[in-house]
């Protein structure tokens, strides 16, 4: 009996251990136009990495101010009158790093009119971020810098980011994760600015 008594707290307690099994998970679903939602549905925040999503279509350019090359505070509304796309990147990012060399060739290219700037999200300093640039040749995406991750964090977004605004500061569309910006996809995508 002494026995039992001394088993049954270790046997309780092993059981405590035990998870309970897995709950099914619902399939990922990309919403790309509030339009495409069913009445009471909420869109999901994580998307397929590449999508395009559309739900904030029309929503006005953020208010942010981000330092330049010299450290100056610039607004991002500075940057309009033309379409612009925006991309928030950090250098601790793989995926983020991954699309730089394609953004800046973007960025050379300037289709259409296209402005394409690339706003870090680090912490560490505007130093690192233009050490991080010129180290990898990237010659066309000035150093743009939000000091404390005020965009990202202010939208509720994850790196990388990248939006699509047209020329009167008004969200096109966006897309979470790297992306081949070289695309015949991308092209008629960055098109929809006006």
């Amino acid at each position: 009996m002494s026995r039992l008594i001394f088993c049954l707290p270790i046997l309780l307690l092993g059981a405590c251990d035990r998870q309970s099994a897995p709950q099914p998970q619902a399939p990922e679903v990309t919403i790309t136009n509030s339009a495409e939602m069913p009445a009471g549905a909420k869109p999901v925040a994580k998307m397929a990495a590449g999508a395009i999503d559309r739900s904030h279509k029309g929503q006005g350019l953020p208010t942010y101010a981000v330092q330049d090359a010299k450290g100056a505070y610039v607004p991002l509304n500075s940057f309009l009158g033309r379409p612009m796309l925006l991309n928030l990147w950090a250098t601790w990012c793989a995926p983020c790093v991954k699309e730089l060399p394609q953004l800046d060739t973007l960025a050379g290219k300037a289709p259409g009119g296209l402005r394409v700037i690339a706003v870090s999200q680090d912490l560490e300093g505007l130093a690192k971020v233009k050490t991080f640039l010129e180290a990898r040749g990237i010659k066309n995406l000035p150093p743009l810098y939000d000091d404390q991750a005020k965009i990202s964090g202010g939208m509720g977004v994850n790196l990388p980011t990248t939006i699509l605004y047209d020329s009167q500061g008004n969200e096109v569309w966006r897309t979470l994760g790297d992306r081949d910006w070289t695309s015949a996809e991308t092209a008629k995508l960055l098109a929809e600015a006006r």
